[in-house]
């Protein structure tokens, strides 16, 4: 009886069922065990046999953390087997940890085990910032053992030359390769090859423009190598310059030749300008002495109309006679007659010396 006074009915279980319910139960564990073993039993082999010191509780938890196992199993055998372990306090966490932060594991390790049989100084720490930073650290370290070539300017983004003009005036177009190496110390921050490449591109110009004659250049390219490669141009740069080689130079045009002319031209045009300017102005003055002549003249025929007006007051108060008149005349006769002989000496001479 219960306390309400109910009596409810009680179901009996059977002995054997519940005994088949936790067998089938245990064997589901067991299954899924079997599944798990399964899948991390050969890494689990691979980290006892190689020394990874990777246990299997590890290998299963990294799968909850959304770690792959297998890359970092092989990654941290290709630790023990290359031998940075002794060299490097490196873990399975640190391994985990930078695979959860996006790195490429395997490539770091390579950098390493490469970097070690260089004997390039470089740590797990360094090596790990510079895979975060987006640098392909196993390139870099190939690269400071094997010194790569860049062509300047790059033919991939231009089919140009590198031009530049000697003092003398003419133009030199020249191409360029530069062997870097790798500095893994400035790597995290350093400039990319771009900036090699631009900065090598403007000492040779500059270095050939500095050169007094383009004769010289051709004589001694080597002369430019040097003069541009003893300008420090790797500071803040992830490269370490080896070497700048002349490809090629060619001789392009007379520039200075060419601006010479241009300019001689332009003074021609300024100088027309100002001739045209003076010739306008004298043109100018031509016109206000003709007005002024013809002023004059004017004038002298306005005087001479009073000639009369004065001779008939003359004639009226006494003061000239009538011979005085008639002399007058003579004079005034005598001096058309001495102008009209003038006029006519040059035409007569002309004359005698035609026949």
């Amino acid at each position: 009886m219960f306390p309400d006074g109910i009596a409810y009915p009680v179901l009996a279980v059977d002995p054997s069922v519940a005994v088949i319910v936790v067998g089938v139960v245990v064997f589901l564990a067991f299954l899924i065990f079997l599944a798990i073993f399964a899948r991390y039993f050969g890494l689990w082999i691979q980290c006892k046999t190689t020394r990874a010191n990777i246990s299997f509780i590890n290998l299963v938890m990294m799968t909850f953390q959304k770690v792959n196992p297998s890359i970092i199993v092989r990654s941290m055998i290709m630790a023990v087997q290359g031998g940075l372990t002794k060299s490097y306090p490196i873990t399975a966490r640190q391994l985990m940890s930078h695979y959860l932060a996006g790195g490429n594991v395997p490539n770091v390790i390579r950098a390493l085990i490469a970097a070690q049989r260089a004997k390039i100084d470089i740590d797990w720490n360094t090596a790990a910032a510079i895979d975060l930073a987006g640098r392909d650290i196993l390139d870099a370290v190939r690269t400071s053992v094997y010194p790569k070539v860049i062509d300047c300017p790059d033919p991939n983004k231009t089919t140009g030359t590198l031009d530049a003009v000697a003092d003398d005036g003419i133009q030199l177009k020249a191409r360029a390769r530069v062997t870097v190496r790798t500095n893994i110390r400035q790597l995290v921050g350093g400039a990319t090859e771009e900036t090699i490449i631009a900065r090598v591109g403007q000492g040779i110009v500059q270095a050939i423009g500095s050169t007094g004659s383009y004769k010289a250049v051709l004589e001694n390219p080597d002369q430019i190598s040097r003069t541009v490669l003893n300008q420090g141009l790797e500071a803040q740069t992830a490269y370490e310059i080896v070497s700048i080689d002349i490809a090629d130079i060619d001789v392009g045009e007379n520039i200075g030749a060419r601006l010479m002319a241009d300019q001689a031209e332009a003074d021609m045009r300024v100088a027309q300008a100002k001739a045209e300017q003076r010739r306008a102005a004298a043109r100018a003055r031509e016109q206000e002495q003709i007005a002024h002549v013809q002023e004059n003249r004017a004038k002298v025929v306005l005087a001479e109309a009073d000639v009369p007006h004065a001779i008939a007051e003359s004639f009226t108060s006494g003061k000239l006679g009538l011979l005085d008149y008639y002399e007058l005349e003579n004079v005034q006769a005598d001096t058309k007659m001495r102008q009209s002989i003038a006029v006519g000496t040059p035409q007569a001479e002309s004359g005698s010396t035609t026949k």
